[in-house]
């Protein structure tokens, strides 16, 4: 197969069809609950074939965060959104420079440590309260965490997970716009992403396109109690174990 051919198929269609069904799947979880995209596909299909994950699921999901804020504008937390992005370009500069020194398996333990530490605090009663120094603290770590794993939300989804349901999902809908066009510019000056990866990122985008559009009816379902707060911990949490699942399959 000629190098222009392995760009329009980039992977067998197995493989491909995995691809498909989990991005609509995590299209689905981040549409409804804010975050979770990379969480529900990254640990999934690196399992399945390394040349899947992480970095097509960064491109792809852009088209995802813009639909998002725009369905849900009108609840976003501009004033949170400003501070977190003040810490979001010195975390993906961080994120950069971690990859340069550490080794994937000493960095996947560490966020995944960070993760699973604030989802314990948070599921126990412990509230972080929202100001000017946690909306930094939360834009720093995610975007390092972004950079080095693809796996950013975590950080902000505890920080705003007693904010109303819309709230949490168009602010980080825009946090994310902004964050993840850093990390895919993080990711160029560090020479890791591929012509494959873009193709892969193209196939998938239709089956993204389903989950957003499934979401809605979700959405309702869930609601903007108990159900949708528990969600975003379940999810937080899964973050923290599929990267330690990842940290030890590559000991």
């Amino acid at each position: 197969m000629s190098p222009f051919s392995r760009l329009l198929v980039p992977a067998p269609p197995l493989l491909l069809a995995a691809a498909l069904g989990m991005t609509a799947l995590a299209a689905l979880v981040q549409g409804t609950i804010g975050f979770g995209f990379a969480i529900v596909s990254v640990p999934v299909l690196s399992l399945v074939d390394k040349r899947l994950a992480p970095v097509p699921q960064l491109l792809v999901v852009v088209p995802l965060t813009f639909a998002m804020f725009f369905r849900e504008r009108g609840a976003a937390d501009l004033r949170g959104l400003g501070w977190v992005l003040v810490g979001r370009f010195p975390g993906a500069a961080l994120g950069v420079l971690a990859l340069k020194m550490a080794n994937a398996l000493t960095l996947d333990l560490l966020v995944a440590a960070s993760v699973l530490v604030a989802v314990v605090a948070i599921a126990t009663g412990r509230e972080v309260p929202r100001g000017p120094l946690s909306y930094v603290v939360a834009g720093l770590t995610s975007g390092a965490f972004a950079v080095i794993s693809s796996i950013g939300g975590p950080p902000l989804a505890l920080l705003y997970r007693g904010a109303a349901a819309g709230e949490l999902r168009a602010t980080l809908a825009a946090i994310f716009s902004v964050g993840v066009l850093i990390t895919i510019g993080s990711r160029l000056i560090a020479g890791a992403i591929s012509a494959r990866d873009l193709a892969l990122a193209i196939w998938m985008a239709p089956a993204l396109a389903v989950g957003m559009w499934l979401s809605r009816s979700l959405i309702k379902r869930l609601g903007d109690g108990k159900a949708f707060r528990v969600a975003v911990l379940v999810v937080a949490g899964l973050a923290g174990v599929g990267l330690v699942v990842r940290a030890l399959l590559r000991a």
